[in-house]
């Protein structure tokens, strides 16, 4: 249904929960390289718990890659820089949601590239810097499904 894509992500325990998310929503898991840490390592399998077997998980080179590879219908960033409110998003399956690394964002080089009426923030208190990732997927995630009419579930 939606593609969530995670840039160059650091924190395992961040990975680890977002696959558990993503096997409890039926999203696609996508990891742009280079990967803070390995697919094995044990704080990003703790997180996880047993939700890997569940989890759609694939890696790409780049996003160049996962673009060509993919081809989603619309690639949406979510950044603090952006000026639109992702709940004023329309999201349509197939979406793509795109996360930079918890250390420092997405790069001017990524977010040039989407128009802004695709670059989303989610509002926070003024001073504030940023939410967890984790956090930050699972809000656009189930904003997105919910308009989706959480389409799928299991009730």
């Amino acid at each position: 249904m939606f593609h969530i894509v995670l840039y160059e992500p650091e924190i395992p325990p961040n990975t680890g929960n977002i696959i558990r998310l993503c096997a409890n929503t039926g999203t696609r898991l996508h990891l742009i390289r280079p990967l803070g840490f390995e697919l094995d390592d044990k704080k990003l399998r703790r997180a996880g718990l047993d939700y890997h077997e569940w989890a759609d998980v694939r890696l790409h080179e780049g996003l160049d890659h996962f673009i060509s590879t993919v081809q989603p219908r619309t690639l949406l960033t979510c950044s603090t820089k952006a000026r639109r409110v992702y709940s004023d998003h329309d999201f349509e399956p197939d979406d793509a949601l795109l996360f930079g690394p918890e250390s420092r964002g997405l790069p001017a080089d990524v977010l040039c590239r989407v128009p802004d009426a695709q670059r989303l923030r989610i509002p926070m208190q003024p001073g504030s810097r940023s939410l967890n990732l984790s956090n930050a997927v699972a809000v656009m995630l189930y904003e997105a499904w919910r308009q989706q009419g959480f389409s799928a579930a299991v009730p």
